[in-house]
């Protein structure tokens, strides 16, 4: 009998957003998921976005990981993102044989063949598939975040620092899920 190949897409969302965890998934797409319709999730409307989530979770083996603002602030984004990575992938029901990343960098995990694809969330579908389900996760956890501040607007802008964002800094100060690390944050907590 043939050995089933698993290939696992992994992809991160949050990276550039002034507050909260990176989130990371890692995907295995079973063989009933419509591989053209996944895209990456910077393409889509929040809508189809949401359709696709629920499509993949049905139709795949899939895992988050994530790395704290503790964590961020400590290693560093990119540590801290290779770790949330490391983390999904570690918790995949199924150990996959090959596990492609988008990007240029890869968490070290010993017994695992990893790949890197630049731009892979734009043309390997597992990939895709992870950078849809990291996304949605983590705007579900900012959302929920988003009701005890709402003077901030997360729910709109997800922490990434849009006008509203810095207007609401500036005027309502920093909370502890802010990445004190990142400039914006620094230069605020510097002049006090």
């Amino acid at each position: 009998m043939k050995k089933k190949f698993f290939i696992a897409g992994v992809d991160e969302a949050g990276r550039g957003s002034w507050i909260g965890p990176v989130f990371s998934a890692a995907v295995i797409l079973k063989k009933t998921i419509n591989k053209n319709i996944l895209k990456d999730s910077k393409t889509l409307s929040y809508k189809n976005r949401k359709f696709l989530y629920n499509c993949i979770k049905k139709n795949s083996i899939y895992a988050i990981g994530k790395a704290s603002v503790k964590e961020i602030e400590k290693k560093n984004i990119l540590q801290a993102t290779l770790l949330s990575m490391k983390r999904a992938i570690k918790k995949l029901k199924k150990k996959p044989n090959l596990i492609l990343i988008d990007g240029n960098k890869y968490p070290k995990i010993k017994t695992y063949k990893i790949r890197t694809i630049i731009k892979g969330d734009q043309t390997i579908p597992a990939i895709s598939a992870a950078s849809i389900i990291a996304k949605v996760e983590r705007d579900k956890y900012i959302e929920k975040l988003s009701k005890k501040f709402k003077k901030y607007s997360w729910e709109t802008n997800f922490g990434y620092g849009t006008k509203k964002h810095q207007i609401a800094l500036k005027k309502f100060g920093v909370t502890p899920h802010h990445r004190k690390t990142y400039k914006p944050i620094y230069k605020i907590l510097s002049q006090k």
